[in-house]
């Protein structure tokens, strides 16, 4: 039998009839899954004109204007909601990365103090989590009502993120860590020197995560923001499509915004590009960074 036949069915070279078949249906997913996206781009650069005559949205518009995202990037709300995302991304995921590094890898040693009663505590939260009511309870106490730092600090620590990272360290090999400290490293420079440049993978993974959550997070504002000069874009994107009318600046003049469904399509697009941007660049870390933290933890 040659090495051809041996090959089961599946590591085998597909047939000319099913290599079509899985472009055809590839080309189907591609454009169920675009075409949503088509629509709200195209709506968000549609004219009041080509907006009444194909019913409210559009596919592609006979007629481009930048006046829906002219009027929500004036300096309103919809530019200081995103400066709130951007400043609550950007220092919530930094954050989040070295706590979560930092007590993944006192988690990996074996020899660390409360090592597996701590690592029951966040496994626990797997299965039990805060009602709303204790949360809310627990920030006002912490006096973070109305600050934005109320968006940051509770999900601070993610356990499945934990989880991911505390796997991908305990795959770097001992002999590493016993070289490094027979030549006299500490524990923070070992973690500084070998572990984590070692992991940049599982942390680019895990960023991404943590980035994507801080950006998209709305309910946490919700409950702990009244003042609405602190709302994420999240929150606004929220009140922009369930108002009838979007929400204008006060020096706005109403008769000469664009119309509601351009500058409702337009914060959505606001609100999904900068992820959108973002994610091819750190794709490729998935594999390598997820599944061997899941399989070796």
């Amino acid at each position: 039998m040659s090495t051809t036949d041996a090959r089961p069915a599946w590591a085998g070279k597909p047939s000319v009839p099913t290599s079509v078949i899985k472009a055809i249906v590839l080309v189907i997913v591609t454009a169920v899954v675009l075409f949503p996206f088509l629509v709200v781009i195209s709506t968000s650069l549609a004219t009041q004109a080509d907006l009444t005559a194909n019913g409210g949205f559009m596919i592609v518009p006979e007629s481009f204007t930048l006046d829906a995202y002219r009027a929500v990037l004036s300096g309103g709300v919809v530019t200081r909601a995103v400066g709130v995302s951007a400043f609550v991304t950007v220092v919530g995921t930094a954050l989040s990365l070295v706590c979560t590094a930092l007590a993944a890898y006192g988690l990996t040693r074996r020899d660390s103090f409360g090592h597996r009663p701590i690592l029951t505590f966040f496994l626990l939260t797997f299965l039990f989590t805060p009602g709303i009511i204790p949360s809310y309870l627990m920030v006002k106490q912490l006096g973070l009502i109305d600050n934005v730092w109320a968006l940051i600090l509770p999900s601070a620590i993610s356990a499945f993120n934990l989880v991911i990272v505390r796997g991908f360290f305990m795959g770097i090999p001992d002999e590493l860590i016993d070289a490094a400290r027979i030549d006299g490293a500490g524990e923070l420079r070992i973690f500084a020197t070998i572990v984590l440049p070692l992991s940049r993978a599982v942390l680019a993974v895990v960023g991404l995560f943590y980035a994507v959550g801080y950006w998209n997070a709305f309910f946490n504002a919700m409950l702990y923001l009244n003042d609405t000069s602190l709302w994420p874009l999240q929150l606004v994107v929220r009140t922009y499509v369930l108002q009838a009318n979007p929400i204008l600046d006060a020096s706005g003049d109403a008769g000469a915004q664009p119309p509601t469904q351009a500058i409702q399509m337009a914060v959505a697009v606001l609100a999904l590009l900068p992820i959108a941007m973002v994610f091819p660049f750190l794709q490729r870390n998935f594999t390598k960074g997820v599944l061997t933290g899941a399989i070796k933890g």
